[in-house]
C-alpha cells in the first residue's frame, strides 16, 4: 500500500524509526554467517549461501509503508534487497508447499502464507533509504513483508523453510494473530475467531 492511500486503522506516523525487538542484537560474523532455504523444496534439497554469495544475488528496490503492530507506520520506506520471488526461482518450493517459516538468530521465527512470500513486494532487505541496515534494524538482512504487520518482517533472517501445512511462529505462539493484516487490524489471536468484516 502506498503512503498516499492513508494509514491502516489505529496507526500513526512516528518521529524517526523506532527500534523494537525481543532479545539481544546479534553480532554479524561474516565468516560464519549463511542463509538456508530448506523444507518442502521442489528438489527435496536445501540451498545455502554464504554472506559474500548472498550479497551478489540480483537486487531490487521496493517502496512501501512499514506497519508495526505497536501502531506506528513508516510511510514510503525505500527497501533494497533480494526479492522473495528471486529466491523461489533459485530454490522452487514443492507444489504442495503452502506456507513459509522465517527463521532468525536465536531461534526466533514467524510464519507467513506462501502467497505472502511470493507477493511482488516481499524481499530480503539489506538496505533502507539507500543505506545498509544497522544491526538494531535487522542487519545484515531482514525479511520485509510490507502488506503485513512488521513482526512478520523478521530481523536477522538465517533460514527460510517451506512448509506443507501452517505452523505458528514465535509471536503467533504467544498470542499474536496468525495472518497479521494491518488493514483488518489482525493484531491478536483471539481475533481469529471473529467473523470477517
Amino acid at each position: 500500500m502506498g503512503s498516499d492511500e492513508g494509514l491502516p486503522p489505529g496507526q500513526y506516523v512516528p518521529r524517526g524509526w523506532p527500534v523494537l525487538h525481543y532479545g539481544p542484537v546479534p553480532k554479524l560474523r561474516p565468516e560464519r554467517w549463511d542463509l538456508r532455504v530448506h523444507g518442502a523444496t521442489a528438489s527435496g534439497r536445501e540451498r545455502r549461501w554464504t554472506w559474500p554469495e548472498l550479497d551478489t544475488l540480483p537486487r531490487a528496490q521496493v517502496t512501501a509503508d512499514f506497519h508495526c503492530v505497536t501502531k506506528f507506520t513508516i510511510p514510503g520506506a525505500r527497501w533494497e534487497g533480494i526479492l522473495a520471488t528471486t529466491l523461489a526461482e533459485l530454490v522452487p518450493p514443492a507444489e504442495d508447499a503452502t506456507h513459509v517459516m522465517l527463521w532468525a538468530e536465536y531461534g526466533y521465527s514467524a510464519n507467513i502464507r506462501m502467497t505472502d512470500f511470493l507477493a511482488g513486494t516481499t524481499l530480503l532487505a539489506t538496505h533502507r533509504d539507500g543505506e545498509r541496515l544497522t544491526p538494531d534494524h535487522g542487519a545484515p538482512v531482514r525479511m520485509v513483508v510490507p502488506h503485513l504487520y512488521a513482526w512478520k518482517s523478521v530481523k536477522w533472517v538465517r533460514a527460510i523453510e517451506y512448509l506443507t501445512a501452517d505452523r505458528r511462529g514465535f509471536w503467533e505462539e504467544r498470542g499474536y494473530h496468525n495472518l497479521a493484516d494491518p488493514w483488518r487490524e489482525q493484531r491478536y489471536s483471539y481475533q481469529e475467531d471473529e467473523p470477517p468484516a
